[in-house]
């Protein structure tokens, strides 16, 4: 299906609209209001629970592999897992498991 481009920016200009209605309504309404104690016990779970969703994917199913699994990918994810679980450092993390993607990808091509 092909869109004209007026389609095209109207697609983009009521993403955008819903988008920031969507944050709009969560922060701009309470944001100032002090949250229960029950809901902000679960918004601490947010992150936690939307990064696996996220990376979960780019290992198992990585579009440079043609959807593949590989070594490099599963390594970089277990170091990364490891080192924040050893370290307790996000940034170390994210660090160590990156260095690990490149030098796998480095020794296997």
């Amino acid at each position: 299906m092909s869109y004209s481009i007026f389609q095209t920016w109207m697609i983009i200009v009521l993403l955008g609209v819903g988008t920031f209605l969507l944050r709009f309504s969560f922060l701009g309404l309470i944001g100032n209001r002090r949250l229960p104690e029950w809901v902000l016990r679960h918004l601490r779970y947010t992150p936690v629970a939307v990064m696996p969703g996220l990376v979960a994917p780019l290992v198992l199913f990585p579009a440079a592999t043609g959807g593949e699994p590989d070594a490099p990918r599963a390594a970089a994810a277990i170091v990364t897992v490891v080192l924040g679980l050893w370290t307790r450092n996000v940034l170390l993390a994210i660090f160590g498991g990156a260095g690990t993607l490149y030098l796998m990808l480095y020794l296997t091509a």
